[in-house]
């Protein structure tokens, strides 16, 4: 992954975008128009990771949230999850050492446990390698669903007030927080920007919480075609708005 600085400085500094989250949709369709099966979409679109990874770094994102694989997308054919699942392993074995060359950190949300051994293993092997890493970190959402994540976060808080370790009383928006999968990226774990592409302006069960303010930009772009350029646009989209918080300025 070379370093092309060519969008830094595209956006002042104050403005971009500290966490970006990406809802990737539009590989079957990419496929469908060119006559091609859908797996042919899904590596497109893992292409499209490593070429927004690097524009997202050198826009000076902090966090870049990726949409990988949802508790729900077990229900689709057995032929293209098991092609899903190869993905990641793909992935982490071609573009590594690139990540490591820029510097990207990966983190990885979502019950890791339920996915194939050789998956899981490749995960925890590029968490492994990469976490000396201190620039962008590149999030995966995998084997991950909103309301799964809610659900275990309250399960969590629960076991702690049974305990006795935590007074119910206590509880804010800071105890769910830390209960909750992003729990790690600190003060990073809310997207400033979500991007959905394809056309569909719906959320689908991810990042339930951590959205509540989150400014949102949908593209009719496929994700196969999303590039450095069209995360730019959107950037610039984001840094556009005005955002109040609900207050008033």
């Amino acid at each position: 992954m070379s370093t092309d600085n060519s969008l830094a400085g595209q956006i002042p500094a104050d403005r971009v975008p500290r966490h970006v989250a990406i809802i990737m949709d539009g590989n079957g369709r990419w496929a469908k128009k060119r006559f091609l099966p859908r797996i042919a979409g899904h590596k497109q679109g893992m292409e499209t990771v490593r070429t927004v990874t690097r524009a997202a770094s050198d826009l000076g994102i902090k966090v870049l949230t990726v949409y990988a694989f949802s508790t729900e997308n077990w229900g689709r054919p057995q032929q293209e999850v098991s092609y899903l699942m190869s993905l990641p392993v793909t992935f982490f074995n071609k573009f590594i050492p690139e990540l490591i060359e820029q510097n990207v950190k990966v983190m990885v949300m979502g019950d890791i446990t339920k996915l194939p051994d050789s998956t899981r293993k490749a995960t925890e092997k590029a968490i492994a390698d990469t976490a000396q890493n201190t620039g962008m970190v590149l999030n995966f959402a995998l084997n991950y669903g909103g309301r799964d994540e809610i659900v275990r976060g309250v399960r969590d808080i629960a076991r702690r007030v049974a305990a006795g370790e935590l007074d119910p009383d206590t509880i804010d928006d800071k105890t769910i927080a830390g209960s909750l999968m992003t729990a790690p990226l600190g003060e990073l774990g809310d997207p400033d920007l979500l991007i959905r592409t394809s056309g569909e302006e719906r959320i689908s069960n991810f990042l339930l919480w951590q959205l509540a303010y989150t400014e949102m930009v949908f593209t009719d772009t496929l994700w196969p075609d999303f590039d450095g350029q069209a995360l730019l646009e959107a950037c610039q989209q984001y840094a556009a708005r005005d955002r109040r918080f609900g207050k008033v300025k």
